[in-house]
Protein backbone atom coordinates (compact mmCIF):
# COMPACT_ATOMS: atom_id res chain seq x y z
CA UNK A 1 0.00 0.00 0.00
CA UNK A 2 1.17 3.63 -1.04
CA UNK A 3 1.79 5.98 1.56
CA UNK A 4 -0.11 8.71 2.68
CA UNK A 5 2.76 11.26 0.91
CA UNK A 6 2.04 9.10 -2.32
CA UNK A 7 -1.63 9.23 -2.36
CA UNK A 8 -1.49 12.80 -1.66
CA UNK A 9 0.32 13.56 -4.74
CA UNK A 10 4.18 13.49 -3.46
CA UNK A 11 6.63 16.38 -3.46
CA UNK A 12 4.58 18.97 -5.80
CA UNK A 13 1.35 18.15 -4.36
CA UNK A 14 2.79 18.99 -0.74
CA UNK A 15 4.38 22.22 -1.83
CA UNK A 16 1.36 23.16 -3.41
CA UNK A 17 -0.99 22.64 -0.30
CA UNK A 18 1.41 24.03 2.14
CA UNK A 19 1.33 27.62 -0.37
CA UNK A 20 -2.41 27.27 -0.58
CA UNK A 21 -2.46 26.93 3.45
CA UNK A 22 -0.29 29.76 4.30
CA UNK A 23 -2.56 32.14 2.05
CA UNK A 24 -5.34 31.03 3.85
CA UNK A 25 -4.07 31.40 7.27
CA UNK A 26 -3.01 35.13 6.52
CA UNK A 27 -5.89 35.41 5.23
CA UNK A 28 -7.45 34.93 8.22
CA UNK A 29 -7.74 38.10 11.28
CA UNK A 30 -7.95 34.37 13.44
CA UNK A 31 -4.67 33.29 12.94
CA UNK A 32 -2.88 35.75 10.84
CA UNK A 33 -1.48 37.76 13.60
CA UNK A 34 0.69 34.65 14.90
CA UNK A 35 3.07 35.53 11.55
CA UNK A 36 3.40 38.89 12.14
CA UNK A 37 7.47 38.22 12.54
CA UNK A 38 7.68 34.73 10.83
CA UNK A 39 9.82 34.90 7.94
CA UNK A 40 7.47 32.98 5.14
CA UNK A 41 9.60 31.29 3.46
CA UNK A 42 11.14 29.70 5.81
CA UNK A 43 8.03 28.91 7.14
CA UNK A 44 6.95 27.17 4.38
CA UNK A 45 10.07 25.40 4.04
CA UNK A 46 9.35 23.52 7.50
CA UNK A 47 6.09 22.99 6.99
CA UNK A 48 6.96 21.21 3.68
CA UNK A 49 9.28 18.98 5.33
CA UNK A 50 7.36 18.18 8.46
CA UNK A 51 4.32 17.28 6.10
CA UNK A 52 6.57 15.13 4.00
CA UNK A 53 7.75 13.46 6.97
CA UNK A 54 4.46 12.89 8.73
CA UNK A 55 2.77 11.53 5.49
CA UNK A 56 5.71 8.96 5.10
CA UNK A 57 7.37 10.73 2.57
CA UNK A 58 11.71 11.07 2.85
CA UNK A 59 12.03 12.41 5.91
CA UNK A 60 14.25 15.83 5.72
CA UNK A 61 12.27 17.49 8.65
CA UNK A 62 14.98 19.34 10.51
CA UNK A 63 12.99 21.74 12.66
CA UNK A 64 12.73 21.46 16.04
CA UNK A 65 9.69 19.29 18.30
CA UNK A 66 6.41 20.86 18.26
CA UNK A 67 6.66 22.03 21.97
CA UNK A 68 9.75 23.59 21.17
CA UNK A 69 8.65 24.79 18.14
CA UNK A 70 5.39 26.71 19.26
CA UNK A 71 6.40 27.67 22.54
CA UNK A 72 6.59 31.05 21.45
CA UNK A 73 3.05 30.97 20.31
CA UNK A 74 1.03 30.22 23.64
CA UNK A 75 3.06 33.35 24.92
CA UNK A 76 0.57 34.83 22.34
CA UNK A 77 -2.08 33.45 23.16
CA UNK A 78 -2.29 30.31 20.87
CA UNK A 79 -4.87 27.62 22.12
CA UNK A 80 -7.27 24.54 20.63
CA UNK A 81 -9.33 26.94 18.42
CA UNK A 82 -6.28 28.22 17.00
CA UNK A 83 -5.42 24.14 16.01
CA UNK A 84 -9.34 23.67 14.90
CA UNK A 85 -8.49 26.80 12.42
CA UNK A 86 -5.17 25.38 11.18
CA UNK A 87 -7.08 21.83 10.84
CA UNK A 88 -9.97 23.52 9.12
CA UNK A 89 -7.42 25.58 6.65
CA UNK A 90 -5.58 22.38 6.17
CA UNK A 91 -8.52 20.24 5.25
CA UNK A 92 -9.65 22.97 2.88
CA UNK A 93 -6.88 23.31 0.98
CA UNK A 94 -6.32 19.76 0.73
CA UNK A 95 -10.21 19.91 -0.55
CA UNK A 96 -9.36 22.39 -2.87
CA UNK A 97 -6.60 20.21 -4.32
CA UNK A 98 -9.31 17.55 -5.22
CA UNK A 99 -7.24 15.63 -1.85
CA UNK A 100 -10.16 12.72 -0.82
CA UNK A 101 -11.92 12.53 2.26
CA UNK A 102 -10.07 9.58 3.65
CA UNK A 103 -6.98 11.11 2.97
CA UNK A 104 -8.08 14.50 4.20
CA UNK A 105 -9.10 12.58 7.54
CA UNK A 106 -5.97 11.37 7.73
CA UNK A 107 -4.57 14.44 7.36
CA UNK A 108 -6.34 15.73 10.29
CA UNK A 109 -5.66 12.65 12.49
CA UNK A 110 -1.88 13.72 12.20
CA UNK A 111 -2.74 17.27 13.07
CA UNK A 112 -4.82 16.26 16.14
CA UNK A 113 -2.08 13.89 17.07
CA UNK A 114 0.16 16.48 18.00
CA UNK A 115 -2.34 18.80 19.36
CA UNK A 116 -1.14 18.43 23.23
CA UNK A 117 2.66 18.76 22.03
CA UNK A 118 1.69 21.97 20.19
CA UNK A 119 -0.20 23.32 23.73
CA UNK A 120 2.59 22.61 25.76
CA UNK A 121 -0.02 20.05 27.75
Amino acid sequence: MSSLYEQLGGEAAINAAVDVFYRKMLADDRVAPFFDTVDMDRQRAKQVGFLTMVTGGPNSYSGQDMRAGHKHLLEKGLNDTHVDIVIEHLGATLKELGVGDEQIQQVAALANSVRDDVLSR
